[in-house]
């Protein structure tokens, strides 16, 4: 036998193959990282953490992650390639020892009005299946239960080239599922013709209030030289057939002003440039035009699900498709379960399996019907993980992005459970997380720090649990910090007053949300917090809620314009140097021509996914050379975009630089414990935590009112959240109500009056178990949250 081939059963020597244990990461410098180097063992667990912006997520995503998927996207062909993202290489000297790598992110899913639970995790196709195997009457195949297809029928001649031409008539048909009147949305829209335009003017008058169709534009030349009415003819006295030309009329090819156009009515033509697309995604004026002229109602034909008549009478023992997706997930997995059908046996195996996959991650409450763009963050990210629990494939590296985000303390043992799982079939998990519990039982531990931003970007500590708790860095210090339960609450100055509050799964809940002091609002997932707080709490209260949804802006949005700090550092500029303050915006006059002031150039590559570059010109800076040469304080604008808070907040506090607009500005950014952020960085890098303090910090302005924050602890280091408590204390002795949703036991224990929901999640939940003070909700130990706590504080 040669040496190349010959295999040795006999010794006793490791396997070369099996030294290719350990990920080796060598010299990255992604974002904030400096030249960090580290082994991460294989088939293992390692938690990272380390202060927000200490550069986990630059290590953990953007240089293990993203180059993992980069190598096997390019195992593919360039045409397939071509649907793919472009990923540059991260900037790294040496990565080895990478496997395929899953990334489960907190991104929100879709907002696709036809995107459901159902849909996202394939649970849908499944049940269609089985309906169309089982139920009765028989209406077609699985297609007929889908919302998200039409029926179609079409007939026409097609012809066959087979030697000599010749043409055969043929009928098409397709049943689909959709029900026609709101096509799959279960909603209709209604539009008040009063938003659109002005009766009492005539066209040329400017008749049409539609943003976009106003002031001599061709979207308003369209109607006043159509020629189907006189454009000085007020519309009130249009008649029947002209007033349906203006609104209805169906598509017209014909000549307008000399050109080939295409005439349609305003109704059909608004709603397909405007009510066609996701509100969220709208420019803000437009935004507001859709939320004034438009009104979304439930569907009358479908009544809200979505599905045609047909596939809502096909019944399997009494349930429609309808009301399976409709059920609680978990009371539909027991229904699945008490078919006994031979027939179709393994569909039934397998869509149970998918089922209890929910109940296992604590998403049995949901229905398969809830809108995939409700969820929360950690709600999509447990759903993504759906698809993973049941997966044959073994050797893999999973990425996880806070798993235990919006989780309650009872829940997150679980998720722990299924993080080790994942490891025990042999994959690599990697998991970016701050909660002791989840810290606990990793099998490897790597710290970052020592700070946030350029303060961060070293690896301080790497080991075990017992290592980090034993070192003496940051989270080392920390990892036992327990908040004491306070001596005295604040008496409340009124209350909020809910009553019979039935939204989702809420069960006639009567509450008082006393006001004037810090009042949490608390319970495991699912049961009722977001319900009772943004559903039920009475409107024209001055409330003022501060979630985790992305900030509505472009990448060309950045902290500085999104709070209004742009606006005076402009100024100040602008009057240092006796110039416009416009010369000074990278979307105005002082834009770098080459790239438009994006810093970077995109180019279209065809067939495949286009490429952005650094801007050679500008050199990333956004700014027109001739711009630079204006300084404030020795600095020019690009220098400023490119301080952290904390160096901009000393900066512009005293000297030359002094401007006290931009100074308070700054100070509320790092009273939120913004201070690492850089003034330009793009709002589209944002976490979900950084971008609520965002918003928290340009509400700190507001008068008065009462704020609403939605787990305002997500991202925030063990450290932080100290600085937080101090913050929530600042803004209810300045005169401001604090509502917090939030299942951190630290913000627990520091909160003036507590409601705890429950006690189980969806149709267990939706009751208020507990309303009193944290002591007292200590003492009684009569809920879960109560027993967490007390074993938290040590009571």
């Amino acid at each position: 036998m040669s040496r190349a081939t010959r295999t040795d059963t006999g010794t006793t020597e490791a396997h070369r193959a099996d030294s290719h244990d350990l990920i080796r990461v060598h010299g990255a410098r992604v974002n904030n990282l400096k030249d960090v180097s580290i082994e991460i063992p294989k088939r293992r667990l390692t938690v990272f953490t380390g202060v927000s912006g200490s550069g986990k997520s630059s290590l953990v995503f953007d240089t293990v992650a993203a180059e993992s998927q980069r190598l096997i996207n390019e195992t593919y062909s360039a045409f397939v390639q071509g649907f793919m993202p472009t990923l540059a290489r991260p900037e790294v000297d040496v990565l080895e020892g990478l496997t395929t790598a899953i990334i489960v992110d907190q991104q929100r899913m879709g907002a696709d009005p036809r995107s459901t639970v159902g849909t996202a995790t394939d649970t849908n196709a499944l049940l269609r299946i089985l309906f169309s195997r089982l139920g009765t009457p028989h209406i077609g195949p699985p297609s007929a239960y889908a919302f998200n297809v039409p029926s179609v029928r079409a007939s026409g001649a097609i012809t066959v080239e087979r030697g000599a031409k010749k043409a055969v008539k043929a009928t098409f048909n397709r049943t689909g599922g959709m029900c026609p009147r709101c096509e799959g949305r279960g909603a209709v829209s209604d539009i008040d013709l009063t938003q659109l335009y002005d009766d009492s003017k005539s066209l040329a008058e400017g008749a049409i209030t539609v943003p976009g169709y106003k002031g001599g534009g061709w979207n308003s030349r369209l109607y006043v030289e159509s020629g189907f009415f006189d454009p000085d003819k007020p519309i009130r006295g249009y008649t029947k057939k002209e007033l349906h030309d203006f609104l209805h009329r169906e598509p017209t090819r014909m000549k307008i002003a000399g050109i080939n156009m295409t005439y349609e009515g305003l109704i059909p033509r608004i709603q397909k440039s405007m009510l066609s697309k996701d509100k969220e995604a709208m420019q803000a004026h437009i935004r507001e035009f859709v939320e004034r002229a438009v009104t979304f109602t439930t569907c009358p034909e479908c009544d809200g699900t979505r599905l045609s008549e047909g596939a809502r009478e096909s019944k399997i023992k009494g349930i429609s498709i309808a009301d399976a997706c409709a059920m609680q997930i978990s009371d539909l997995a027991d229904w699945v379960r008490a078919l006994r059908e031979p027939s179709v046996a393994p569909l039934l195996t397998a869509l149970g399996g998918t089922l209890d996959s929910f109940g296992e991650i604590g998403l049995g409450y949901l229905a398969l019907d809830r809108p995939a763009g409700t969820l929360s963050g950690g709600e999509a990210q447990r759903v993504k993980m759906i698809r993973h629990l049941g997966s044959s494939l073994t050797d893999v590296t999973y990425v996880f992005d806070e798993p235990t985000a919006g989780l309650h303390p009872h829940d997150i043992q679980r998720m722990n459970e299924l993080l080790l799982r994942l490891r025990d079939k042999g994959n690599t998990v990697l998991v970016v997380e701050h909660k002791p519990q989840t810290i606990a039982i990793a099998d490897h531990v790597v710290d970052l720090g020592p700070g946030a931003g350029t303060g961060g970007g070293t690896v301080c500590f790497e080991g075990t649990v017992e290592g980090l708790r034993a070192g003496d860095t940051v989270t080392g210090r920390h990892l036992d910090d327990r908040a004491a339960l306070k001596e005295t609450v604040r008496t409340p100055t009124g209350a909020l007053e809910i009553r019979g509050a039935t939204a989702h799964n809420l069960r006639d809940v009567d509450v008082d949300i006393p006001v004037g002091v810090l009042c949490v609002i608390t319970g495991v997932a699912g049961s009722g917090k977001s319900s009772l707080v943004h559903g039920s709490i009475p409107a024209g209260a001055g409330v003022v809620s501060v979630d985790q949804t992305p900030i509505r802006g472009s990448r060309r949005s950045n902290p500085a314009t999104y709070t209004g700090l742009l606006d005076p550092i402009r100024t100040a500029f602008a009057k240092a140097n006796g110039v416009k303050p416009a010369l000074f915006s990278a979307n105005s006059e002082g834009a770098c021509p080459t790239c438009n002031g994006a810093g970077v150039v995109y180019t279209d590559l065809a067939m495949m996914a286009g490429v952005a570059s650094t801007c050679e010109d500008c050199e990333g800076k956004r700014f027109e050379a001739s711009v630079l040469d204006h300084h404030l304080g020795g600095r020019d604008i690009s220098e400023v975009l490119a301080m952290s808070v904390a160096e901009a907040e000393e900066f512009f506090g005293d000297g030359e630089a002094r401007t006290p607009a931009a100074h308070r500005i700054l100070g509320r950014l790092s009273d939120v414990g913004l201070g690492y952020l850089s003034l330009g960085q793009p709002l589209t890098t944002l976490s979900g935590g950084e971008r609520q303090r965002l918003k928290l910090a340009t509400h700190m302005a507001d008068k008065g009112g009462v704020l609403v924050l939605d787990e305002p602890t997500t991202g925030l280091h063990l450290a932080d959240v100290e600085q937080l408590l101090g913050l929530l204390d600042r803004l209810v002795d300045s005169g401001k109500s604090v509502i917090v949703v939030e299942h951190h036991p630290a913000v627990m224990a520091h909160a003036d009056w507590i409601v705890d929901l429950g006690p189980g999640a969806g149709h267990d939940g939706g009751r208020v178990v507990f309303e009193g003070t944290p002591a007292d909700l200590v003492a009684a130990r009569s809920t879960l949250t109560g027993e967490h706590l007390a074993a938290y504080v040590g009571g």
